[in-house]
């Protein structure tokens, strides 16, 4: 098997996690999961969600956090709960309008985003972003996707996901080429044209050529499960995404 960890990202079993955290955790790391990637924290403060993690023997992959934690007056205290977490992966998932409105707004907030970077490498983190669909769409100027990661430094790190890469008409394959060294944290995510429930491995991702890219180049330090639609319930899922991974060697 490869040597990279497979972590899962919560938000696949949210209403597991919102329900019993503990017992959330408990099962994800009875499936063979390395590590959970935060994205919310379900009234826990830092200090309990990492007891919770190192009594399970789990590791913290990523936080999904908002720009608006990484600013100013608010960064001190991300970091201070990410270092209490064991984290150094503080990935935005998503953007404000205002921020991504327009290529120019696009070039902006890579600026930002670089600034953002400098300021966490001195605490051994790095910030990311992790795209949707909207990213691939293009608006003049090129897709957003590009006119992002081609002007940010390569602190700032490429979370790709696969199937939301596709669904947006955009190329996983093509990111990772093009931006090698960039994919550091890496969303492992089906996606089947016509079927939405496709667990890992039943669709249209060309999971050899993103394991042998991630693997040779890449960068890639987790592999990060997320699962949104569900054919079984969700801790059915994420469980069969790991087995298929296995399978695959991974």
């Amino acid at each position: 098997m490869s040597a990279i960890p497979i972590g899962l990202q919560l938000y696949s079993v949210r209403e597991d996690c919102a329900s019993y955290l503990p017992a959330a955790l408990k099962a994800i790391a009875a499936m063979g999961y390395a590590g959970v990637e935060f994205a919310g924290y379900y009234g826990y403060r830092a200090q309990a969600l990492r007891s919770l993690l190192d009594a399970y023997g789990l590791k913290c992959c990523g936080t999904h956090t908002s720009l608006a934690s990484l600013l100013g007056e608010q960064l001190p205290a991300t970091i201070e709960f990410n270092q209490t977490l064991g984290n150094k992966y503080l990935i935005v998932p998503s953007l404000p309008e205002q921020y991504r409105n327009s290529s120019a707004a696009w070039l902006e907030t890579a600026a930002l985003f670089n600034r953002i970077a400098e300021q966490l490498a001195p605490h051994g983190m790095l910030t990311g972003y992790h795209n949707h669909f909207i990213e691939f769409q293009p608006i003049a100027g090129g897709a957003p996707f590009d006119l992002f990661f081609s002007h940010t430094s390569p602190a700032v790190v490429m979370q790709i996901d696969l199937g939301n890469a596709i669904h947006g008409g955009g190329d996983p394959i093509a990111c990772l080429r093009n931006y090698p060294g960039r994919a550091v944290t890496v969303h492992l995510k089906e996606y089947a044209a016509g079927y939405d429930k496709a667990l890992i491995g039943e669709g249209d991702v060309k999971w050899a050529e993103v394991f042998s890219l991630c693997e040779n180049g890449g960068g890639a330090e987790w592999y990060i499960v997320e699962q949104e639609s569900y054919a079984y319930p969700p801790m059915e899922c994420v469980k069969r995404c790991l087995d298929n991974l296995r399978k695959m060697g991974k």
